[in-house]
C-alpha cells in the first residue's frame, strides 16, 4: 500500500478512535443502546476512518495544486474584473458542491433547500471575491473582519430570530472538505505571485472573510422571506435484527451519497479540465496524478458521508434524547466538553488547514499547537451549546462576546495568528458537526421540551467562533515567549529561511 495514504489512515484512526470510544463508554453507563444501533454506529465509524484516509490523500493530490495553479495564473493577469468574475464562479460553484451545505439544509426544514444553498452559495461568491481585492490591494484582515462582523450583527437584529441560528450554522458549514483546500490554496497562488513581506501573511484570511458571506446572505434571506414554521422529529434508527440488515442500510445509502458526491466533483472537474485546456498549467504525470487524486477524493467522501449519515447522525439524536430524559441531563454539559475536545480532530478540512499552516510557518506553528488549540476552543463552544440547550439562553449573549472578544484579540496577536484563526473557525465546524452535533443538540433539545430553531440551532456557530479565540490565545502567548527570550523573532511577518521551533507546553 502506498506509503502516503497508510500515513493518512493512522492519522484517520487517532482522530475518529476517541469520539468511538466515548460513544461506546455512554452507551454502556449513561445511554444504553440496543446492540443493532451500536452496530451501525462501528461500522459508520470504520468507513469514516477509511474515508478520510482516501479523502485527505485526494484532496493533498488533486485539490491543492488545483487552487494554487488557478490562484497562480488568475494574479499574474492582473485583469482585476476577470479575477474577480472567476473568484465569484469558483465560490458559488465550489459552495453548492460542499457537503455539509446539503446536511444542513436536509435538517432546516423551515426554508427549502434550494432557496438556502443558493443564497449561501451567492454569499460564498461575493466574499470570495472580496477576498481577492484585499490581497490584490494589501488591506488589513483585521480590519475588514471588524467592519463586516459589525454590519453582520446590525443585519441579525432585523432578522427573524429562528434565522439568526440557522444564519451562524450557514458560516460554518460552508467552508468543508470541499472547499477549504480549493480556498486556502487559492489564497497561496494568489499571494505567492508577490514577493513583498506581506505575502505569506494574506495567504491566510480567505477562509475567514468566506464564513461571514453566507452569513450575511441568509439574515438578509430572513429580513426579506418568510417561511412557514416547520415541525421538528427526532432522526429515526433503522430497525437492525443481524449484521446482514446493518451491511444491508450502508449498502442501500450508497448510491444516494455517491450521486451526491458526483455532483460535487463535477463543477470542480470541469474547472479543473477547462483551465487546463486553456492554460497547458500541469504537465502530462501532474495531471495523471492530480485525476488519481480526483478519484480518491470522491471514493473517500462517498465512504465520509455514507459513513456519518447513517451510523452517527442516528446515534448522536439517540444519544442527546437519552441524556437529556433522565434525572442527570446536566451531564450533557461535562459530556459535551469530551466530545468537543475529540470530535474536532476526526473533521477532515481541520487536517488540512492544519498541514497547509505547519508548511507555510515552517514549522513555527506546528499541527500539533493546532490540534490542542482547536480541541481545548471547541470542548468550550460545545459545552456552551449544551447550556443553551437546557436552559434556552438565547444565542446573542454567548456569541456577541465572543466575536467582540475575537475582534479585540485581532488588533493584538500578528497579522499571521489572526488569519490562521479565522480560517480554523471555518473548518473546525464540518460535516462531523453537522452530522454528530447538531443530531445530538436536536435530540437532547427535543427531550428537554426546548425550540429546536433557537436552542439546537447554533452548535455549528459556537463550534465555529471557539477557533478565533483560541487560536489568537496561542499568539499571544507566542508574542510574550518572543518578547521573554530575544532569540525567537517576533511573528510580524513569516521567517524566509528561518525554522522558529516553540516550545509544546505553550
Amino acid at each position: 500500500m502506498n506509503e502516503k495514504l497508510k500515513e493518512k489512515f493512522r492519522e484517520s484512526i487517532s482522530s475518529v478512535l476517541p469520539i468511538t470510544v466515548i460513544v461506546l463508554l455512554l452507551s454502556v453507563t449513561l445511554a444504553p443502546m440496543e446492540i443493532g444501533t451500536l452496530s451501525l454506529f462501528l461500522m459508520g465509524a470504520v468507513l469514516l476512518i477509511v474515508g478520510m484516509g482516501f479523502f485527505q490523500l485526494g484532496a493533498e493530490m488533486a485539490m491543492t495544486p488545483l487552487g494554487q495553479g488557478v490562484g497562480g495564473r488568475l494574479i499574474k493577469s492582473r485583469h482585476l474584473v476577470l479575477i474577480l468574475v472567476v473568484a465569484f464562479l469558483m465560490g458559488a460553484i465550489i459552495t453548492i458542491a460542499e457537503p455539509d451545505l446539503q446536511v444542513l439544509a436536509n435538517q432546516v426544514a423551515s426554508i427549502p433547500n434550494q432557496v438556502l444553498i443558493w443564497t449561501v452559495a451567492v454569499g460564498v461568491g461575493i466574499f470570495l471575491a472580496v477576498a481577492v481585492l484585499r490581497i490584490f490591494f494589501h488591506i488589513s484582515l483585521s480590519m475588514l473582519l471588524l467592519l463586516f462582523y459589525i454590519l453582520l450583527f446590525v443585519l441579525s437584529f432585523f432578522s427573524p430570530d429562528s434565522f439568526t441560528a440557522v444564519a451562524f450554522d450557514s458560516g460554518g458549514v460552508t467552508t468543508g472538505p470541499m472547499t477549504v483546500p480549493f480556498i486556502i490554496a487559492l489564497g497561496v497562488g494568489f499571494s505567492a505571485s508577490r514577493s513583498d513581506r506581506d505575502s505569506a501573511n494574506d495567504s491566510f484570511g480567505l477562509v475567514a472573510l468566506c464564513s461571514i458571506g453566507p452569513i450575511i446572505m441568509v439574515l438578509l434571506l430572513g429580513i426579506f422571506y418568510h417561511p412557514t414554521d416547520a415541525a421538528y422529529a427526532a432522526i429515526e434508527v433503522p430497525v437492525i435484527a443481524t449484521t446482514v440488515d446493518v451491511v444491508r442500510t450502508f449498502v442501500t445509502a450508497l448510491p444516494q451519497y455517491a450521486k451526491e458526491v458526483a455532483v460535487c466533483i463535477l463543477p470542480v472537474a470541469a474547472v479543473f479540465l477547462v483551465f487546463q485546456l486553456l492554460t497547458k498549467n500541469y504537465r502530462k504525470r501532474q495531471v495523471l496524478r492530480m485525476c488519481v487524486g480526483f478519484l480518491y477524493t470522491v471514493l473517500g467522501l462517498i465512504l465520509f458521508l455514507t459513513g456519518v449519515n447513517v451510523g452517527f447522525a442516528p446515534v448522536g439524536n439517540l444519544l442527546g434524547s437519552s441524556l437529556a430524559e433522565g434525572q442527570l441531563k446536566w451531564l450533557l454539559i461535562p459530556i459535551g466538553v469530551v466530545i468537543g475536545y475529540y470530535i474536532v480532530k476526526a473533521e477532515p478540512a481541520v487536517q488540512v488547514l492544519n498541514e497547509q499552516v505547519e508548511d507555510l510557518t515552517g514549522g513555527t506553528v506546528s499541527r500539533k499547537m493546532m490540534n490542542s488549540a482547536l480541541s481545548i476552543g471547541v470542548a468550550c463552544a460545545v459545552a456552551l451549546s449544551m447550556v443553551r440547550v437546557l436552559t434556552g439562553v438565547n444565542i446573542y449573549w454567548i456569541i456577541i462576546p465572543g466575536y467582540i472578544l475575537a475582534l479585540v484579540l485581532s488588533r493584538l496577536v500578528p497579522p499571521v495568528f489572526v488569519g490562521i484563526a479565522f480560517d480554523s473557525g471555518g473548518v473546525a465546524s464540518g460535516p462531523m458537526t453537522s452530522t454528530f452535533l447538531l443530531p445530538l443538540a436536536m435530540g437532547a433539545c427535543l427531550a428537554a421540551g426546548g425550540n429546536v430553531v433557537t436552542d439546537a440551532f447554533g452548535v455549528v456557530a459556537l463550534v465555529a467562533m471557539a477557533p478565533l479565540i483560541a487560536i489568537q490565545i496561542m499568539g499571544l502567548i507566542y508574542v510574550r515567549k518572543a518578547k521573554a527570550r530575544t532569540a525567537l523573532p517576533a511573528l510580524d511577518m513569516l521567517p524566509d529561511d528561518t525554522v522558529v521551533e516553540f516550545e509544546e507546553d505553550a
